[in-house]
């Protein structure tokens, strides 16, 4: 495993931001006519996000695995904003399960023809070992990585379009990764000579495992950038911070001394969930994120960090001065999703 890198300047300001965050509610401005989507919205910070994209009149499409928990959440977020002109709509997704995305991809197009940003929120952590996809992956490799790849290719047309009649820089993808990208992944991010078939050649350790898994959506996310620039879609990868949700309901799965220490961590060192949707707000909606920024690393609660430095290098093509990793595992990835296209 890399170094985790804890007390480098930039994780320190992203484990102990301080301050308020930069970009709320307060900061949009009617959002009548303008579409979302977002996955994994029925809880947590999506649930938050939706709520303020909804308010402020937008149409919110909700993606999620389960139908009573979305519509569930619905219910709390039309009864939390009376008085919004605009929509949520359900989507069934299961990340986790690659079958389930084109038809939930068929079923968004057939009602609209245009996307202003699409929020790639829904992932797992540290599921109980040996947990697969219904493909055989890894679960958080397959569910945060290949799900959301596959999203976000089948959605892109419907992206450039919005594009072509949108301000510059306001048709955007946002990939929520996290701080274990940093703090637990291997070098470079992702191994690729450790990735085989539907897995990994050599099984890392749960908490590496995710570690690498949102590496990887930080690598999607550059190559995305690097390859989408053209038709204007802004694609930035996101730290949301370190919250107090449901992404952590696995721990009490976790056995030993991995346990206790993510119990400790949960205890003293997680903030309100709103702050990370703060963070995704502000990567999706504030005029601070333009095209010239696609490719960033934003980080809590609304603020551009540098990530570690190998990522970062494995992230740019070997014609910059890169290594080449993001295009790399960009290529895998698209191999592994053929079939469901």
């Amino acid at each position: 495993m890399a170094s985790p890198g804890f007390f480098r300047p930039s994780m320190l300001r992203q484990n102990f931001p301080g301050g308020a965050p930069t970009f709320t509610e307060k900061n949009i401005s009617d959002l009548a006519g303008k579409v979302y989507l977002i996955t994994g919205s029925n809880t947590g910070i999506g649930k938050e996000l939706a709520l303020i994209l909804y308010s402020a009149n937008a149409t919110v499409y909700m993606a999620c695995r389960t139908e009573s928990k979305a519509r569930s959440a619905m219910q709390d977020i039309k009864a939390a904003a009376p008085s919004s002109t605009g929509r949520l709509e359900f989507l069934a997704l299961d990340l986790g399960d690659l079958r389930t995305v084109k038809p939930a991809a068929e079923e968004f197009l057939a009602g609209q023809d245009k996307l202003h940003v699409l929020f790639n929120n829904a992932g797992v952590m540290v599921p109980p070992e040996g947990q697969k996809t219904a493909q055989g992956y890894d679960l958080q490799l397959g569910t945060n990585c290949l799900g959301p790849f596959l999203l976000t290719h089948l959605l892109t047309p419907t992206l450039a379009r919005t594009a072509k009649v949108e301000p510059a820089g306001t048709v955007r993808v946002v990939w929520v990764a996290s701080m274990a990208a940093e703090l637990y992944s291997v070098k470079d991010g992702v191994d690729m000579s450790n990735l085989a078939g539907k897995g990994y050649i050599r099984e890392p350790g749960a908490m590496e495992k995710y570690g690498i898994s949102k590496a990887g959506n930080y690598l999607h996310s550059v190559e995305y950038a690097r390859r989408q620039k053209q038709d204007g879609i802004v694609s930035v990868a996101i730290n949301p911070g370190n919250l107090d949700s449901e992404l952590y309901r696995s721990v009490n799965d976790q056995s030993g001394f991995q346990r206790l220490g993510l119990q400790a961590f949960t205890k003293f060192m997680l903030h309100p969930v709103i702050n990370g949707a703060y963070t995704e707000l502000f990567a999706g909606l504030s005029d601070q994120v333009t095209l010239d920024q696609t490719g960033a690393w934003i980080g809590p609660w609304g603020r551009f960090f540098t990530i570690r430095k190998d990522i970062s290098v494995a992230g740019k093509p070997k014609s910059e001065g890169g290594k080449g990793v993001a295009e790399k595992f960009w290529d895998w990835s698209m191999e592994q999703v053929q079939q469901y296209l």
